[in-house]
């Protein structure tokens, strides 16, 4: 065994030991694995690295110093962000995107270009602190039925006057979204004039449940737009319902939680009901809600339902219109290149990203404003758009 990873080897077991000890059985298995599988593919791959080895080891050892400290997890000062969350992330990406090359190495072969991988990774970094701003039309509530759940084209009918919404999905308020960045997008919502904003889930991570001010700060914006702004959980909400809870209040979001509201805007009017996270019996739980909270008449109805996969489940005919957030828009994929596929749509069947259609139902997908889980983003921007719906319960057609 070389130097490096016996080093790492006991790097390993002193931060599996720490975190044991700091923070729970649960987290220390979880870095007991991830960290493992890293510590593998990194030892095989790092006589590939000699040309850049302090710069190798360095990033290396970021991934350690940075598990560690989230067995105490905060947010942390930007210093830190810079020189050990974001090459942590970098790292950690460019490392598992690297077992091919770590698998070929264990047979005694070393394939070319070992640094691709995280090449890939550089790129994903600058996916993951920056969004790409758009304008959306979608029709919906046209009465097309579509026999089964498939991507669905936006439509062409325009009506005299739009309904435009902004959805902050998935902010994960955390390493790559801190709250300068988070309250300059909910600026930048307001100032697109919106009929309604819409918030449906996940505004955590880690780092940010313990400070209940952090999320308040960063949506402080929305206050501008009183009444106009509605929330509903996703599922790292029930991690810290109260933390989220209270910014919510603080800056006049209404948070719907299996509860709806009807208002009025310059669009037409608008039902908008905000379903819970359910883990389980999704499919009794949309029906126990669209019973309690019936169509409004003349009302354009808006279900907000963070997990697009939920979509199936719900009963045909119960939503013009669905805005979703969960799946980071797949976070992994070819979107970038102006193709659909993501990874999540290899191991799941769940609907990653953009317009969906089922029935007279019709689904659209938030690619987030922020990620969680893998590392980075890659292939699969961040999302900041601007839907203008196109409906015919809210106004005339335009006349061709």
């Amino acid at each position: 065994m070389s130097d490096f990873a016996l080093w790492s080897w006991a790097a390993w077991a002193a931060v599996v030991a720490a975190a044991r000890l700091l923070r729970g059985k649960a987290y220390a298995t979880f870095r007991a694995v991830s960290l493992a599988l890293h510590v593998l593919v990194a030892s095989a791959l790092a006589s590939r690295f000699d040309f850049v080895w302090p710069l190798f080891v360095y990033l290396h050892a970021s991934v350690f110093l940075n598990s560690l400290a989230l067995a105490r997890p905060r947010m942390r000062p930007l210093a830190y962000r810079v020189l050990v969350s974001v090459p942590s992330a970098f790292f950690a990406a460019g490392t598992l995107l690297a077992w091919p090359w770590a698998v070929a190495a264990a047979f005694g072969w070393f394939p070319p270009a070992a640094w691709a991988p995280y090449l890939l990774a550089a790129v994903g970094v600058i996916q993951s602190l920056t969004a790409r701003r758009e304008e959306v039309d979608v029709v919906v509530a046209d009465g097309k039925a579509v026999p089964s759940l498939r991507r669905h084209e936006h439509g062409s009918l325009r009506v005299a006057r739009a309904l435009r919404l902004v959805q902050i999905t998935d902010p994960h308020l955390g390493p790559f979204m801190s709250v300068k960045r988070l309250r300059r997008i909910a600026a930048r919502a307001v100032e697109q004039r919106p009929d309604l904003v819409f918030l449906t889930g996940d505004f955590l991570t880690m780092e940010s449940q313990s400070d209940p001010d952090l999320l308040a700060d960063a949506l402080a914006p929305l206050t501008a737009l009183d009444g106009r702004v509605f929330a509903c959980l996703g599922n790292h909400d029930h991690e810290a319902p109260l933390v989220v809870g209270r910014a919510l209040r603080a800056c006049g979001v209404r948070l719907l939680v299996d509860d709806s509201s009807v208002i009025e805007t310059s669009a037409g009017t608008v039902q908008v009901v905000g379903s819970d996270f359910a883990w389980r019996d999704r499919k009794e739980h949309l029906a126990r809600l669209c019973v309690a909270h019936p169509r409004v008449g003349g009302a354009l109805r808006i279900l907000l339902l963070h997990d697009p996969g939920a979509f199936r489940q719900l009963p045909e005919g119960e939503a013009d219109l669905v805005l979703s957030g969960h799946t980071h828009g797949g976070q992994v994929g070819l979107v970038s290149l102006g193709l659909p596929y993501t990874m999540l749509r290899v191991f799941m069947k769940a609907p990653d990203h953009g317009f969906w259609a089922r029935g007279t139902d019709r689904l659209y997908v938030h690619r987030g404003t922020g990620h969680y889980g893998f590392p980075l983003r890659l292939g699969v921007p961040a999302e900041e758009s601007v839907l203008s719906v196109h409906a015919p319960v809210l106004g005339s057609p335009k006349p061709a």
